[in-house]
């Protein structure tokens, strides 16, 4: 009866653990974090910079770019692909050198006002081919 109540435990065990991770990976899988740590050390006046670099954008073209942002580098400056580079993935030689993420917000917005019109465009073209 001793070995039946260990193997039954074992099985509850591996049970519980299984389903658990199973759940934290299905919660998790869906989620988009808000701030990253490497936007919270931006200084202040990288953010009002930035802020006023996407004043012009509408809530729904600001929430196309930040929908490419996260797809791209998962909200990273720094992330690198091959010749891309940064929060959008841009070719670094549209970068002209200059990698910080205020230079990164003007190209992208230019970047993408000269190939798509609006960000939300980009969006769809990125939701067809998976880049834009």
């Amino acid at each position: 009866m001793t070995k039946f109540k260990i193997k039954l435990a074992s099985i509850l065990l591996i049970f519980g653990i299984s389903f658990g991770m199973i759940t934290n990976v299905a919660t998790s899988f869906n989620a988009e974090p808000t701030v990253t740590a490497e936007a919270a050390t931006l200084s202040a006046s990288q953010k009002k910079k930035i802020a006023k670099i996407n004043s012009g954008l509408s809530k729904k073209q600001k929430a196309a770019k930040k929908w490419i942002a996260y797809r791209e580098s998962r909200y990273s400056y720094t992330a690198r692909n091959g010749n891309c580079y940064g929060r959008y993935q841009l070719l670094k030689s549209y970068l002209h050198g200059n990698l910080s993420a205020v230079n990164q917000e003007k190209t992208a917005n230019k970047y993408v006002a000269g190939r798509y019109g609006t960000w939300t465009k980009a969006k769809s073209f990125w939701q067809h081919h998976h880049w834009y």
